[in-house]
């Protein structure tokens, strides 16, 4: 089965959530464990909270895009934004590495999604903006009946 959507959405934080109940209903028919329903939304929480703070610097008049797509039962979900981009992706990519220690922000963003995903890709120009791709392999939820 193949499907998918593309969410944009105003760069303010309630649409966190949103993101995150939105690619949470788009997947659901797949019948994802929690766990993995746990982790894809995660993952959707921490790249849409870079965008916003670290993309647009926490200014509302700005879009992040999501596309979704899913291919059997693998799941490519890509964050986009345009930004002001990431200067070293690989500094970037550092546990605790964070350009904002005022927000007290973890800077584990990059490590969770690497962590939760099977695959992790992020492209980025600096005054153009960054994009997440990223893909996991559902397992098939077997539901035991008795």
């Amino acid at each position: 089965m193949n499907n998918k959507m593309t969410l944009t959405f105003t760069s303010i934080s309630e649409n966190e959530s949103f993101a995150r109940v939105a690619v949470g209903s788009f997947i659901a028919k797949l019948d994802p464990t929690m766990d993995e329903l746990t982790e894809i939304k995660t993952v959707i929480s921490e790249a849409v909270t870079n965008s916003i703070i670290h993309g647009y610097q926490n200014n509302p008049n700005h879009d992040i895009t999501i596309t979704c797509e899913i291919n059997n039962n693998e799941i490519e979900v890509s964050i986009i934004d345009y930004g002001e981009g990431i200067e070293n992706i690989e500094l970037a990519k550092e546990p605790l590495f964070t350009t904002k220690p005022e927000l007290e922000r973890s800077g584990m963003g990059f490590t969770i999604m690497e962590n939760f995903m099977d695959h992790i890709e992020i492209t980025s120009v600096v005054g153009q903006g960054t994009t997440v791709k990223m893909k996991k392999q559902l397992i098939k939820n077997q539901t035991v009946c008795h």
